[in-house]
């Protein structure tokens, strides 16, 4: 098959289908950054997972396990942990936070916003500064990963929402 044929079947194939061709989004100092990094896969009952005590605003057994970098230091990974049936106060944080529940039923509420339902497998991203809070509805403990663009925060919101 030569060229010409490739791409009409390429074409005929994705017709109705909208494909974006992006750049590599590796920059040299991405690469640099990270390049001595060794991969990583977890689970979220790992048991070299090493587990700490959330912020006091937070429910009595939350908690919080660090899966990649350094909470201190942009881009961290963690774990976050509370039982079932608590509540999760309203707070904010720096950065904004991407979000995948691992376990339990989560509700979330954003201010200004519908609340939204998590079931695992669920993504859910929260803008830095926005003030939000949840309940783990399920019996069982939910879990979220979640992903900070800056360093790993959270500050109780004042009773205005902010």
């Amino acid at each position: 098959m030569n060229a010409q044929h490739l791409r009409r079947a390429f074409l005929s194939a994705t017709a109705g289908c909208l494909i974006a061709v992006a750049p590599a989004p590796f920059t040299a100092k991405a690469v640099a950054e990270t390049a001595g990094e060794p991969a990583v896969a977890k689970t979220a009952d790992d048991a070299g997972l090493q587990w700490g005590p959330c912020p006091a605003f937070l429910p009595a057994g939350c908690g919080i396990a660090v899966l990649h970098g350094d909470p201190s230091k942009p881009n961290a990974d963690i774990l976050f942990k509370v039982p079932g049936k608590s509540d999760i106060a309203m707070h904010t944080h720096t950065s904004p936070e991407r979000m995948v529940l691992v376990s339990g039923e989560l509700v979330v509420t954003y201010e200004g916003q519908a609340e939204a339902r998590l079931t695992p497998g669920t993504y859910a991203y929260g803008p830095a500064g926005r003030p939000h809070g949840g309940r783990c509805v399920s019996d069982t403990p939910c879990t979220l990963v979640i992903a900070f663009e800056g360093p790993v925060d959270a500050a109780p919101a004042a009773a205005d929402g902010r």
